[in-house]
C-alpha cells in the first residue's frame, strides 16, 4: 500500500495533445480558403449593365483576362481605363503607354446596355488606331 496514495509519491498524469481535432480544423481551413479563392474574380472595370448576346462565351483563362486592359463606357458616355476615368483625348495616350509596356496587349470593352453607341465606337476606333489587334467586347449570356 505504500505508494498507492499518499503525500507526494503518486505519479503525475502526462498531458496529451490530441492531434485528430487539429487535423480536422486544418482541413476545414484549407477547404475554406480554396473555395474562397476560387470564387474570387478580378474585375478591373467599373460596374456596368452589360448587354446580352446569345453567342456570348466565358472568358476561359483568367490569367489572360488579368493581363488585359478593361475600357468601360457607362450610360452617361463616360470612359474608364480600368477604373480610372479618362477623357476621349486622354485615351490614345493611355493606350499607347499600355501598348509599349505590354508585350501582348489585349483590350476588353465593357459597355452599359444603355450607353450611346457612338461612345463605344469611339473607344473601339481609338484601340484600333493604336494598333492593338486583340479586342473583345464583354457581354452577358442570354
Amino acid at each position: 500500500m505504500a505508494g498507492s496514495s499518499g503525500g507526494g509519491g503518486g505519479k503525475r498524469k502526462k498531458a496529451r495533445l490530441e492531434i485528430i481535432p487539429l487535423i480536422d480544423i486544418i482541413f476545414f481551413l484549407l477547404a475554406t480558403f480554396v473555395m474562397v479563392s476560387l470564387s474570387m474574380t478580378k474585375n478591373q472595370g467599373v460596374q456596368v449593365a452589360l448587354p446580352t448576346a446569345s453567342t456570348a462565351k466565358s472568358m476561359g483563362d483568367n490569367q489572360e483576362m488579368e493581363k488585359a486592359v478593361t475600357l468601360s463606357v457607362n450610360d452617361k458616355g463616360e470612359i474608364f481605363f480600368n477604373k480610372e476615368k479618362v477623357t476621349p483625348s486622354q485615351l490614345p495616350i493611355k493606350l499607347q503607354t499600355y501598348k509599349t509596356q505590354a508585350k501582348d496587349p489585349k483590350v476588353i470593352i465593357n459597355s452599359d446596355s444603355g450607353a450611346d453607341f457612338k461612345h463605344v465606337v469611339l473607344v473601339l476606333d481609338e484601340v484600333r488606331k493604336c494598333g492593338i489587334e486583340k479586342v473583345g467586347i464583354n457581354t452577358d449570356k442570354k
